[in-house]
């Protein structure tokens, strides 16, 4: 069962939120909060699997709810997905510089939103391609010069290559076929490399493969 926490200050957004994800058999709505506030308080209370968090909340914003349950490590199972009204958000890349898993616009469609909680509780980043190459600008032009490669002296070469296909958003059924790899192979690179790295998810990957400079802006082909 797939538990979720629901955090939005609107309240016909989580009623119709929840409407949808409880008429599934594999999803259960375990509590909701109105700000950021009440969703670290239900978090600790609930440790839901995934986290559905508005940017926007008062009290305390989804941006600084997000930093304090990802940050801590008795939450470190906790998956938070940021809610937003327009794909190209300008919090999106701190939401991710944050922790987020990914993110979500509010009017998506319910099988999008279904496929998206259980996406990220299976380890899956949730970024769309508009979302990507608006995280890489973001990248280009806040990027420092390129980490010393002694930062990854602990990955493979196969390692290294598959965290920079994850860089560039491929899914792990398109880095397998790259790779000529069966795609339980490319996950299982990709899992060892996270764990490596510290990372907690894809999105993470994504963030450290840019800052290092193991991937740079314009290898998207």
């Amino acid at each position: 069962m797939i538990r979720v926490l629901l955090a939005d200050d609107q309240l016909l957004v989580r009623a119709g939120f929840k409407a949808l994800l409880d008429a599934q058999p594999d999803i259960e709505v375990v509590a909701e909060a109105g700000d950021g506030q009440q969703a670290l308080a239900a978090v600790r209370e609930h440790r839901p699997d995934i986290v559905l968090m508005d940017i926007r909340m008062p009290v305390v914003d989804g941006l600084v709810a997000t930093r304090r349950i990802t940050g801590d490590p008795a939450l470190s199972g906790v998956k938070v997905v940021m809610l937003t009204t327009f794909e190209l958000d300008e919090y999106v890349f701190e939401a991710i510089r944050s922790g987020a898993s990914g993110f979500l616009v509010k009017d998506t469609e319910p099988e999008e939103l279904l496929r998206a909680v259980r996406a990220v509780v299976d380890g899956d980043a949730l970024l769309s391609p508009g979302v990507t190459r608006r995280l890489i600008a973001e990248f280009a032009a806040r990027s420092k010069e390129p980490a010393s490669a002694d930062a990854f002296s602990g990955l493979t070469e196969r390692e290294r290559e598959v965290m920079a296909l994850v860089g560039i958003g491929l899914s792990n059924e398109e880095i397998a076929r790259r790779l000529v790899v069966s795609p339980l192979t490319a996950k299982t690179h990709v899992s060892r490399t996270m764990v490596k790295l510290g990372a907690r998810d894809r999105a993470q990957l994504v963030v450290l493969a840019y800052e290092s400079g193991l991937v740079r802006p314009g290898w998207l082909g």
